[in-house]
């Protein structure tokens, strides 16, 4: 679809920059918001209404917080095509939430490194559930609208605010090209840490 109508949005981001500003004018378009852990808590101190991920799932959180967003609930709605009835179907018969844009960035691994951490520490710094769902939604961008960063803030909102909270599917590929091009350095700055000789070090 050209205009995507913004009506569910999942948060969960490292960088709080701007987090409030942005949910806030989310909110004030009518927009469900979904959020994790640290995320929520921001927007509920903010005063904003926002469900737990785990609502959503029905599934709490386990092993340490590595497995929270890693669930058919977030990534059928992430992968639905909206321009597919059956699809959309499927959806409604699995009672999964649609969602049509989704803010996350990435554990700050590059700080991990650059405190000098032993392997163990390092390798609890590398994210999966964020990469995972901004590869489906940049993947799925015709349906949903993907933000990797605080500084696409202003961006967005200019255009949400502008066509009543829908956002056009030039903005949603140039995103999710930007994001593809960020889980790429990701990756690589993890496998280059990897594959250093660490000499003696403990499995």
């Amino acid at each position: 679809m050209q205009l995507l109508p913004i009506r569910q949005a999942l948060l969960s981001v490292t960088d709080k920059t701007g987090l409030t500003e942005f949910a806030t004018f989310l909110n004030q378009g009518g927009v469900q918001l979904i959020s994790t852990g640290g995320t929520r808590k921001a927007l509920l101190d903010a005063g904003l209404p926002v469900r737990a991920v785990s609502e959503v799932t029905g599934f709490p959180e386990i092993l340490d917080g590595r497995v929270k967003t890693l669930h058919p609930h977030i990534h059928g709605p992430l992968l639905a095509d909206k321009d597919n009835p059956e699809h959309l179907r499927t959806l409604t018969h699995r009672n999964l939430l649609p969602l049509d844009l989704i803010c996350v960035n990435l554990y700050d691994f590059a700080k991990a490194l650059a405190k000098d951490l032993d392997l163990r520490a390092c390798v609890e710094q590398i994210d999966i559930g964020g990469p995972t769902m901004l590869r489906a939604a940049a993947k799925n961008f015709h349906s949903v609208l993907v933000i990797p960063g605080p500084e696409d803030y202003p961006r967005v909102m200019d255009e949400l605010g502008s066509q009543h909270y829908h956002v056009s599917l030039a903005l949603r590929r140039e995103t999710a090209a930007k994001t593809f091009r960020l889980t790429s350095a990701y990756d690589a700055m993890i496998a280059g840490y990897l594959e250093k000789d660490f000499g003696e070090v403990a499995t």
